[in-house]
C-alpha cells in the first residue's frame, strides 16, 4: 500500500520486506559476534556491554588514551557516548575515531545531554566536524540542538516531542552527510533522502537509566556485522523497540522496574529474525527533494 506525504513523497507502507532484511541482519550479528568498542559512560556501561551479549556481539570497554587506537584498530564498530564525558575522554574519542576511519569501521555517536553545558555541546561538534561519523542516535532535544533548533532541555532526558522530527533528521543528516536517528514516540531515522518511521517501544522505557544508550550498542552492533548502515540503524533501533513491548508484556503487578530491565534484556538475549518479521512495522517515507 502506497499513499501520498504531500511533504516527502511516497509512503511504503508495506514493511515485509524490510523486517525480513532486518532479520537478516540479526543472524549476521550472531554468525560473526562483531566486536564493539565502546568509549561511553560509566553510568550505563554495564547495561550496554550486557545488550551487546545478549544481542550477539562482543562489547569492549577501553577509554584510556593511551589504548583507544590500538582497541579500535580491532573492533568492527566504534560507540562513541558523551553521557559522562571528560576532557581526556574526548580526547580518546578522536584518537578512536580517527583509526575507526583510516580503517573503515563504522561510528555512531550518542551525544547524550549536550544542552545540559557548553562543554557537552562543543564536545559534540568537535567529534562530528573532525570525525566520519556514519550514525547520530539521540532524543529529538539532542538531535533538535545539533541542528541549531531551540530546545527544552536542560539535561540528559528530552522534554521535546517535534511533530517535525522527520524533517529535522533528514535536514541533519544532509548537513552532516551521516545518517541521524531520533529516537522516542515515534522513532525516526533519515539518511538525507529516505525517512523510517517506527512506532514501537513501551513507556516504561523512559523510567529506566540506559535505554538510549542500550538502543545506540545495539546499532553498533549491527553496525560490526552489516555494510548496509541505514538497515543496521533501523534494526537495532527496532530491536529494542520489540524488547521493550515484549519486556511490558510479561510485568505483573507484582513487577516493578526492576523486573522490567531484566525482561528487556531477556527479550533482546531471545530476540529472533522470525519476531522482528512478524512483529515489526515500518513505514519508508522518500523525500521528493
Amino acid at each position: 500500500m502506497i499513499s501520498q506525504n504531500p511533504i516527502y513523497g511516497d509512503i511504503n507502507m508495506d514493511s515485509a520486506e524490510h523486517c525480513q532484511r532486518i532479520g537478516h541482519a540479526l543472524t549476521q550479528v550472531k554468525n560473526t559476534r562483531p566486536l564493539v568498542h565502546h568509549i561511553t559512560n560509566y553510568v550505563t556501561a554495564n547495561d550496554s556491554a550486557n545488550t551487546v551479549l545478549a544481542l550477539g556481539g562482543s562489547p569492549v570497554m577501553a577509554d584510556a588514551p593511551i589504548e583507544v587506537e590500538y582497541m579500535t584498530a580491532r573492533a568492527n564498530a566504534l560507540v562513541l557516548n558523551l553521557g559522562t564525558c571528560r576532557p581526556e575522554t574526548v580526547t580518546a574519542m578522536t584518537l578512536a575515531g580517527k583509526i575507526a576511519n583510516q580503517k573503515h569501521i563504522p561510528i555512531v555517536l550518542d551525544p547524550v545531554g549536550i544542552g545540559a553545558t557548553p562543554f557537552r555541546y562543543e564536545s559534540a561538534l568537535k567529534l562530528i566536524e573532525e570525525l566520519d561519523i556514519h550514525v547520530i542516535r539521540g532524543n529529538m532535544s539532542e538531535i533538535k540542538l545539533l541542528a541549531g533548533l531551540e530546545t527544552k532541555n536542560h539535561g540528559v532526558d528530552s522534554a521535546d516531542d517535534d511533530p517535525d522530527g522527520a524533517k529535522i533528521a533528514m535536514t541533519l543528516a544532509n548537513k552532516y552527510r551521516t545518517i541521524v536517528a531520533i529516537t522516542g514516540k515515534t522513532d525516526v531515522i533519515s539518511d538525507g533522502g529516505t525517512i523510517c518511521l517506527l512506532d514501537h517501544g513501551h513507556k516504561y522505557l523512559t523510567q529506566i537509566t540506559g535505554a538510549g544508550c542500550m538502543t545506540t550498542s545495539l546499532i553498533g552492533c549491527y553496525l560490526g556485522a552489516n555494510k548496509d548502515f541505514f538497515l543496521a540503524t533501523t534494526a537495532g533501533i527496532l530491536t529494542m523497540g520489540l524488547a521493550g513491548e515484549k519486556a511490558a508484556a510479561r510485568m505483573t503487578p507484582h513487577d516493578g522496574m526492576g523486573s522490567f530491565k531484566v525482561y528487556l534484556m531477556d527479550a533482546i538475549y531471545h530476540m529472533t529474525p522470525e519476531i522482528l518479521k512478524k512483529k515489526g512495522k515500518i513505514q519508508y517515507v522518500f523525500s521528493n527533494e
